[in-house]
């Protein structure tokens, strides 16, 4: 593809030299690597290595519209190798999208929306972040498993009213780390026809030729999942790329098309070299590069025509929206009662009354577990909200999150609701996270909260990103049990708390159950956890206690018992409630006032006007008792300098959760002791 220089000449006579195709490529290229050497920051490898691939598909597949990013029925591209943002942006920028040419050359810079990995939600276009590798091969999973869901649900004999492709432009290091395999498993298994994914495969990585870690047969692998794999021996090769593409769509299987590319292509020594991967290439390899394939050495430059050329998408996106606005009608036509629904779950509306179905529960000692509450909820509004689907890593009976009312979803009952993710936790957060961002869907998943480890990206992620979705953990603490200290959770409630923007909720009994649901699938500008309990907690009588509706603050008095003004607070989350409930009553009856504080949402709470946090908390009352089955850590935001703490700091032990609650002082009599040296100043 070299090309001779044309320095001095017009870009129309340029373009009697090279044919608008090779000219348009070439301006993806520079525009990036221009962008990226004047950020003197980013990844020009694979921007000049991977544009002819990503110009095929842009060109004569991909179907969007840069007027309407959000319409429902466009083709999704997620650009997994999130490292490659410029070259995202550069399309978005030749295509039409409100991304403009200030705001290429502001790339990487402060207040900007081109920043160094695509941002969901800041940049228009981009559909998922990216940039942890892997993370969006998952969720392009995610994408096409809502589709499948939406297409299956909705469509008709002559109504293909849910209709699109997910692509994903992915990369040596997405394919190296685990979760790709995972993801790829489960998209083979339920033949996702509607996922293809272009490997721009270039053999190098930051450490060096490939060779090094990377000596499997990547097309094999990929077999094996039950996965479409082709080759392209030249991914310049505008043609081939778009041939394979054209096949893949044809096949019922997701695809694989393995693309052999070289990264930096142009560049005169920096080609085929981990040197071109993560840093600029510097202004004589730059104006090299240009020399080389014929480009003027000018900075930020793009030809008229080839303006021209890709803002042909503005009007061909028009006409594809309002092509399917038309089939809308006529669906609506048809199919009345399916169109409404339909277009009130794309519009991310909840359907009214839905709360009324939300169970009450009676005062019981005996109680039950907040998991088997959070199942009796999900079920009771999952026969109004439809849209709900989710599953768990292999442990359904044990979260509780089986749509008893539904079916699975699996290649054969794509209508399913209860989707199995097989023990594949990483992978199943980045897919629901797909899922949610998708449209349409209200995706939740649970696993054991120990294993909440092994998700920890995709549910940072998505509170950075304010991707709508549930996570739900159970087996939320020693109350596990017989176990043991691997599958207990000491610091998984701390390490959750830190996550910024990220709502943690822990309920108490079944009631605050209730209310927390109705957090999460109210929540729709970004991701909820719940965590729940094993063991059975009491149900306490609302008559004595102050309502659940309470939670929906974060923190609130549950009672205030005794004469007078409190003199210490007690204060707890989840299954340590009903203990310190227990601790005052005994306290009272000796004399002490004493305030009970259910406490299940940091995040909620700090949320709340500081009158409110106030009367929650009045800063007079030092004393201060907090009682958690974790780490202390953070705690003392709320206990003060004065108030005492009943944590656990260690790991757990393997007996009957009883024997654990005692044997590591969760049990009234040491709440009682606690409380009353804080009370005689000891």
């Amino acid at each position: 593809m070299n090309h001779p220089p044309t320095y001095g000449v017009s870009s129309r006579e340029m373009t009697s030299a090279q044919d608008i195709q090779t000219l348009s490529i070439n301006a993806i290229r520079f525009l990036s690597a221009d962008a990226i050497q004047t950020a003197n920051s980013g990844h020009p490898g694979i921007c000049m290595g991977a544009a002819a691939l990503t110009y095929a598909l842009w060109t004569r597949h991909l179907r969007f519209n840069p007027r309407n990013p959000d319409w429902a029925n466009r083709d999704r591209f997620v650009l997994s190798g999130g490292h490659g943002s410029m070259l995202l942006y550069s399309m978005l920028h030749l295509t039409g999208y409100d991304v403009s040419l200030d705001q290429i050359k502001q790339f990487r810079q402060w207040g900007s929306i081109t920043p160094g990995h695509p941002e969901y939600g800041l940049t228009p276009g981009v559909e998922v972040t990216t940039g942890p590798l892997g993370q969006g091969v998952g969720n392009a999973v995610g994408m096409a498993i809502a589709e499948a869901h939406l297409a299956a649900e909705f469509n008709r004999p002559e109504h293909p009213i849910i209709d699109h492709y997910t692509y994903a432009l992915v990369t040596d290091g997405d394919l190296m780390e685990g979760i790709s395999s995972e993801a790829a498993s489960i998209a083979g298994h339920l033949r996702l026809g509607k996922l293809i994914f272009l490997y721009d495969d270039n053999n190098i990585s930051i450490d060096g030729s490939t060779d090094l870690t990377f000596t499997e047969r990547v097309g094999g692998r990929f077999e094996s999942f039950g996965w479409h794999v082709q080759t392209v021996d030249d991914g310049n090769d505008v043609d081939a790329v778009d041939e394979a593409i054209s096949k893949a769509k044809d096949d019922p299987r997701p695809s694989l098309i393995i693309c052999k590319t070289h990264i930096g292509y142009g560049f005169p020594t920096k080609q085929d070299s981990e040197t071109s991967h993560g840093a600029p290439p510097g202004e004589e390899e730059l104006r090299g590069a240009k020399k080389k394939l014929g480009w003027p050495d000018k900075m930020f430059y793009v030809p008229e025509e080839v303006y021209e050329h890709f803002k042909k998408a503005i009007p061909r996106g028009k006409n594809f929206e309002r092509e399917w606005e038309e089939q809308l009608k006529k669906y609506e036509q048809d199919y009345p009662e399916l169109a409404n629904e339909l277009k009130r779950r794309l519009a991310g509306e909840l359907p009214n009354g839905w709360e009324e179905l939300v169970p009450t529960f009676g005062a019981d000692k005996k109680g039950l577990a907040t998991r088997s509450a959070s199942g009796k909820v999900i079920n009771a509004v999952a026969k109004v909200i439809t849209e709900m689907v989710g599953g768990s890593a292999d442990l359904t009976p044990s979260n509780k999150t089986e749509i008893k009312s539904s079916k699975p979803l699996q290649a054969d009952s794509l209508d399913g609701r209860n989707i199995h993710f097989g023990v594949r936790e990483h992978s199943m957060g980045a897919i629901v996270n797909g899922m949610a961002v998708h449209g349409g869907i209200i995706p939740f998943c649970g696993t054991f909260f120990i294993f909440s480890d092994y998700m920890r990206p995709p549910i940072r992620l998505s509170a950075m990103s304010g991707y709508p979705s549930i996570w739900v953990f159970s087996h939320d603490s020693i109350g596990l049990g017989e176990d043991g200290p691997t599958h207990q959770p000491i610091e998984q409630l701390a390490a959750m708390r830190a996550i910024p923007k990220l709502p943690i909720i822990r309920p108490a009994d079944a009631n605050e159950v209730a209310e927390a649901w109705k957090i999460a699938i109210r929540n729709r500008a970004g991701p909820t956890v719940l965590v729940f309990t094993r063991q059975k907690v009491p149900t306490f009588d609302r008559n004595k206690y102050a309502s659940a509706e309470g939670v929906q603050k974060g923190a609130y008095v549950l009672a205030d018992l005794g004469d007078g003004e409190p003199e210490i607070i007690l204060m707890a989350s989840g299954s340590e409630v009903h203990l310190i409930t227990e601790a005052a009553d005994v306290l009272a009856a000796e004399g002490t006032s004493v305030r009970v504080v259910s406490f299940p949402s940091w995040e909620l709470f700090k949320e709340q006007p500081a009158e409110y946090k106030e009367s929650v908390l009045p800063s007079k009352i030092k004393k201060r008792l907090a009682v958690e089955a974790g780490i202390s850590m953070g705690w003392e935001q709320w206990i003060g300098p004065e108030g005492k703490m009943i944590s656990i700091e260690t790991f757990g032990r393997s007996a009957p959760y009883r024997v654990l609650f005692e044997k590591f002082g969760f049990t009234v009599d040491n709440v009682l002791a606690q409380a009353r040296a804080l009370l005689s100043g000891k």
